[in-house]
């Protein structure tokens, strides 16, 4: 949109006269990278106009509360806060946070957003950093050839030689960092996305009855179809078997729960003597004993690292979380948070990080502290 568009719709949100089409068209604005300084006309004070705004989509939205639980975002309206939902989209939006002071902002800038960080371990114990490593060939394992991208993915495939990948198994690792990802192709055709702090484990080439990968962390995977074939991934002992299909798996040690979310195909959970079958828009969520499925989940915040950026629709310490492990920050509370109070929206990966504190600490009912790559969460 052009900045008369955007005087427009912010002059509707505050007249009250916008549509539900405009203000989700708005709202995707506030979310993208190509945000433009608001310029409103008019007498009014800055401070006047931005409370007319937040407690006009408020009403709008039904919610009168900042604590109201939150629902699913569009294309019903967005809720949680209808406060923190809009600013969370705008990033700084056009009026600044007065509550970090100048020397934090500085902390702050110091502290930036991920990239394609990864270190691979080849089936000798050789460790590459494919983040410092030149485009082009790697390695040479098992008549498979090994080729970082110029677009940052490490893709497998046979080496142009004619020869094959015979023998033993060659077991290769790609772990990635906190504050890191990567996309990997493996010798199938699968496509695999590593989230920060995760990592997967597989053979330079599928041989016997079976392809088999063990995963930590979270990662998004496209199965390449093959039904002589299934495909398998393993993650803190729960197994998921499939023959082709697109899934998103988050198994991380600190968390309480393995979530499977499914996408596209069909997919087994197993774990311990329990076991469920996915359709798509369906989640696993498996716990100690116990594998519950729902349909009551947002395809596109699970997948939203994958496609660059957070949409949040969770309390505090979940959402800490994920801040934590793409900023390489340590997160640490001075009193428990409520998990009762959920915040909703939509920010990009690529933000500094006191965006999102602002967006966060706006809603009024938590503060943040910067302290080296420590953040405290206070009251």
């Amino acid at each position: 949109m052009d900045q008369k568009q955007i005087d427009i719709l912010t002059q509707k949100i505050a007249d009250k006269t916008i549509s539900d089409a405009e203000l989700k068209q708005y709202y995707d604005w506030l979310a993208s990278d190509d945000q433009l300084p608001l310029q409103i006309s008019g007498a009014e004070n800055r401070e006047e106009l931005q409370n007319r705004i937040f407690s006009n989509i408020a009403e709008k939205a039904g919610f009168t509360s900042a604590r109201t639980k939150t629902v699913k975002l569009w294309p019903r309206i967005v809720a949680a806060a209808a406060i923190a939902v809009v600013i969370f989209g705008a990033g700084l939006w056009y009026f600044g946070d007065k509550r970090i002071d100048t020397e934090q902002q500085i902390l702050a800038e110091k502290i930036i957003p991920g990239g394609n960080k990864a270190i691979l371990t080849l089936a000798n114990g050789e460790k590459i950093s494919l983040t410092d490593a030149v485009n082009g060939q790697l390695a040479l394992q098992s008549g498979m050839k090994i080729t970082k991208t110029a677009d940052g993915q490490l893709v497998y495939e046979v080496a142009k030689d004619g020869s094959s990948a015979i023998g033993i198994p060659q077991y290769n690792t790609i772990e990635v960092p906190v504050g890191g990802q990567w996309q990997a192709v493996l010798s199938d055709g699968s496509r695999v996305w590593l989230n920060a702090l995760s990592s997967i484990t597989f053979p330079t080439s599928f041989t016997g009855k079976e392809r088999k990968v063990e995963i930590k962390g979270e990662a998004y995977l496209e199965i390449a179809h093959n039904k002589a074939k299934p495909f398998k991934v393993s993650s803190l002992g729960q197994t998921i078997e499939v023959l082709g299909t697109h899934f998103n798996v988050m198994a991380y040690p600190d968390e309480k729960v393995i979530k499977t979310t499914l996408l596209e195909g069909s997919v087994k959970i197993s774990k311990e003597n329990r076991s469920a079958l996915l359709k798509p828009g369906e989640q696993a969520q498996a716990t100690n004993g116990n594998i519950k499925v729902t349909d009551e989940v947002d395809i596109e915040d699970v997948v939203a690292w994958k496609n660059g950026y957070f949409k949040f629709d969770e309390n505090l310490e979940s959402i800490m979380s994920k801040v934590g492990r793409w900023y390489d920050v340590e997160v640490v509370y001075n009193y428990k948070p409520d998990a009762n109070l959920q915040f909703a929206g939509k920010v990009s990966r690529s933000k500094n990080i006191s965006a999102l504190l602002k967006i966060i600490e706006f809603n009024g009912d938590v503060h943040f502290k910067i302290e080296g790559r420590r953040v405290v969460v206070m009251r």
